[in-house]
């Protein structure tokens, strides 16, 4: 998977409308939390989807709620998400059809200050992705 396509998903929401987009845009930019740091301390394979990520053991309060109130308030406007738990992780690889023989990795931190929209396309060989709009988290100084 090309570094550029790394990411971590807090809500996957699937097609959008053109219609839809204003209201996504105004969720994302409600969001008052904290920034965080977010250690990736494992490397796992998921057979279902076919993936190797690195994954988060720890789920750092801030990463809990901002993923509750994103997924409130978007179900709030009749989006069905597909997630029903938080699972921090960033996929390192598709399409991996054989459990590989995963090594121990070196745990790395994620320092978290803001998070997009993003629109995903892929219709091609490899996925692609576009920011279609960011929003900063509150520094520690701020309030939330």
């Amino acid at each position: 998977m090309p570094h550029e396509n790394y990411h971590m998903t807090l809500a996957f929401v699937g097609a959008v409308a053109a219609s839809q987009l204003p209201v996504m845009l105004k969720v994302g930019a409600a969001q008052k939390e904290r920034a965080f740091s977010l250690t990736f301390d494992e490397c796992k394979y998921w057979p279902k989807p076919g993936i190797i990520v690195a994954a988060a053991r720890i789920v750092p309060a801030e990463l809990q709620r901002l993923w509750r109130q994103l997924h409130r308030e978007l179900a709030g406007y009749g989006w069905a998400l597909e997630s029903e738990r938080l699972r921090p992780h960033v996929t390192l690889a598709r399409k991996v059809s054989q459990p590989p023989v995963l090594q121990a990795m070196s745990a790395f931190d994620w320092r978290v200050r803001d998070f997009c929209l993003m629109r995903s396309d892929t219709s091609g060989v490899r996925s692609a992705y576009t920011v279609v709009d960011t929003w900063s988290l509150l520094d520690s100084a701020e309030e939330a």
